[in-house]
C-alpha cells in the first residue's frame, strides 16, 4: 500500500525555521512527483511546493519562494520542505500528497505550523 507519514511541524516564533518531513512507504519517493500542500483555518487547501519524481525538479508557490525548499532523500525514500523566515501566514496545517495515478491520489495526515508573532 502507498503510504505518506507527514511529520516535523510545530509551534515557532516569526522568522524561525522548521523542517517537514514526508516517509514514503509502498513505493520510492523519486517514483512520483509529490508535494506539500497546506490549509489555513477557514481557507481552501493551496499548495505550496512539489519535486518531480522524474528529474527531481522543483517549484514553488510565489508566497514560499526564497524560504522554502523541497528535497529529496532517496535513502530515506523521505521528502523535506524546510520552512526559513516563517511569517504569520504560514500558520497552517500542512500536507504531502504523492502523485501516483492521478492528480494528487494519496495523501498523508497532516502536520500543523503554528507561527506566533
Amino acid at each position: 500500500d502507498v503510504q505518506l507519514q507527514a511529520s516535523g511541524g510545530g509551534l515557532v516564533q516569526v522568522g524561525g525555521s522548521l523542517r517537514l518531513s514526508c516517509a514514503a512507504s509502498g513505493f520510492t519517493s523519486d517514483e512520483y512527483a509529490i508535494g506539500w500542500f497546506r490549509q489555513a483555518p477557514g481557507k481552501e487547501r493551496e499548495g505550496v511546493s512539489c519535486i518531480s519524481g522524474r528529474d527531481g525538479s522543483t517549484s514553488y508557490d510565489d508566497s514560499v519562494k526564497g524560504r522554502f525548499t523541497i528535497s529529496r532523500d532517496n535513502a530515506k525514500n523521505t521528502v523535506y520542505l524546510q520552512m526559513n523566515s516563517l511569517k504569520p501566514e504560514d500558520t497552517a496545517v500542512y500536507y504531502c500528497a504523492a502523485d501516483v495515478t492521478t492528480d494528487w491520489d494519496y495523501w498523508g495526515q497532516g502536520t500543523l505550523v503554528t507561527v506566533s508573532s
